[in-house]
């Protein structure tokens, strides 16, 4: 896992006992072993033996999963690397190194299933919330500064790197140098870049980096206009969205999972979710997209999932459908209702 995640889990039952033997080595890994071994004699670690899928699966029912359809079993870690539902698995095991009674194989893979699907999810909207904040900053920069501004020094505050961030930008380019985009500035405009081409080609966190390194009257306005909030609370924001992306993007566990950004400030991932709702700046189509789509997610798995274990409070809806904190809530009676089809 990432560093800068907590497993909460860790927390119930001392440490996530996932032992020496559960995970399969890669070759490359054992041979690294291998060679540090040859050059350290003092150096005894084994190195973790592969083990086949039955075997994987002898080891789950050895520790007292319930393995119903054991062909389905199979079928699944073949497909699904068994380092990777380990992280599931982990959520079911007791101190004694056992799972615990009634634990089936078929529930973990749902909890799975519904991890995956909220990643996907929280991606979509991550993805509408980054490519409005492109637009925000390469729209008030260009028409403030031109279209090549950004190329200035004078157009940043004192705690920017210019030559850094010109290096930056000429490796984004020299990489991305096939796709059409870039060919057809290079061939039509000698390479001259305008910012809205260059905003293109950033990373989620070299975008923010890019805010963060404005002149403040420019942080202050773009925050105010599009935002509603202090430029200091949005560059905040803006971190927990990147960290959550990246969690996301690489395809970490989120159940029972407490979120931990670069600055070490920790939040559940309801907490996150509270974090998008609000840049996301849209009511009624966050109501319409977002959240109508958990409620159907969540319904999905509700028998087996626990929404507290992502940190969302008993009144969730009430507080994901509000609009503003000091409106009334008489309009969202339907809470924990199922969702029409």
């Amino acid at each position: 896992m990432s560093k800068g995640y907590k497993n909460r889990s860790n927390n119930r039952f001392g440490q996530d006992k996932i032992s020496e033997g559960e995970y399969a080595a890669d070759s490359e890994q054992g041979e690294y072993i291998q060679k540090s071994r040859n050059k350290n004699p003092s150096n005894n670690h084994k190195a973790k033996l592969p083990a086949t899928v039955a075997e994987q699966l002898a080891k789950l029912k050895e520790r007292g999963c319930i393995v119903e359809d054991e062909e389905f079993a199979a079928e699944t870690l073949t497909n699904i690397n068994y380092f990777r539902l380990a992280h599931y698995f982990s959520l079911y095991l007791q101190e004694d190194g056992k799972y615990r009674k009634g634990t089936r194989f078929k529930d973990v893979l749902q909890v799975y299933d519904f991890d995956r699907r909220l990643r996907s999810l929280l991606m979509g909207t991550l993805e509408e919330i980054e490519i409005a904040f492109r637009a925000h900053c390469s729209n008030y920069h260009a028409i403030k500064y031109g279209a090549t501004g950004y190329l200035s020094a004078e157009c940043y505050s004192h705690v920017h790197n210019h030559k850094s961030f010109l290096s930056r930008i000429k490796r984004l380019i020299e990489s991305n140098e096939d796709s059409e985009m870039v060919q057809h500035y290079i061939k039509k405009h000698g390479g001259l870049f305008p910012l809205w081409v260059i905003m293109e080609l950033f990373s989620f966190g070299g975008l923010n980096m890019f805010y963060a390194d404005l002149k403040p009257g420019d942080k202050m306005d773009i925050s105010k206009k599009y935002y509603n909030t202090s430029s200091g609370d949005l560059e905040q924001k803006l971190r927990k969205m990147s960290d959550l992306r990246n969690h996301c993007a690489h395809y970490h566990r989120l159940y029972d999972w407490e979120m931990g950004d670069i600055h070490s400030s920790e939040g559940t991932v309801f907490e996150y979710i509270l974090v998008m709702k609000e840049l996301y700046r849209q009511p009624f189509k966050w109501r319409d997209g977002f959240l109508r789509q958990f409620r159907r997610l969540y319904f999905d798995y509700k028998d087996i999932v626990e929404l507290s274990m992502l940190g969302f409070p008993e009144n969730w809806l009430d507080i994901l459908s509000e609009d503003k904190p000091e409106e009334s809530r008489e309009e969202n009676r339907e809470k924990n209702t199922a969702p029409s089809k």
